[in-house]
């Protein structure tokens, strides 16, 4: 894999975390909002800027995981989504507040673990 390719299925991966936190963080302001409001909730959502951000931010992130697919084996690329599990459980611990338990950590570890050995493993194209 060239290092370029690599860089924008990293990209990719990024922004699929990223879009994922900004969603979240849009769906907690949306139903307190929707709450205090007494408003439907996907109507507060619908036009919440956290979450339409979200939704384009996965857009640009579903145009560079394209982009990859042309360059890189499914079989390569797709294991790297696992370092977006890494990067979301770390920022909803940090930025979110979520807990996670020692078992999430260990899976985690596991799961990164993985992507090393299909990494390290995989036959060159």
């Amino acid at each position: 894999m060239s290092l370029a390719s690599l860089g924008i299925l990293l990209f990719a991966v990024a922004l699929a975390a990223t879009g994922q936190l900004v969603l979240k963080n849009g769906m907690n302001i949306a139903k307190e909002a929707a709450a205090a409001q007494g408003k439907s909730l996907i109507l507060t959502a619908g036009t919440s800027p956290w979450i339409l951000g979200g939704l384009v931010i996965f857009g640009v992130s579903a145009v560079a995981w394209l982009v990859t697919l042309s360059r890189v084996p499914l079989s390569v690329a797709y294991p790297f989504n696992a370092l977006g599990y890494v990067v979301i459980l770390v920022a909803s611990t940090v930025i979110l507040n979520e807990r996670a338990n020692a078992w999430t950590w260990v899976g985690t570890v596991m799961v990164v673990a993985g992507l090393i050995v299909v990494v390290t493993t995989a036959p060159s194209s």
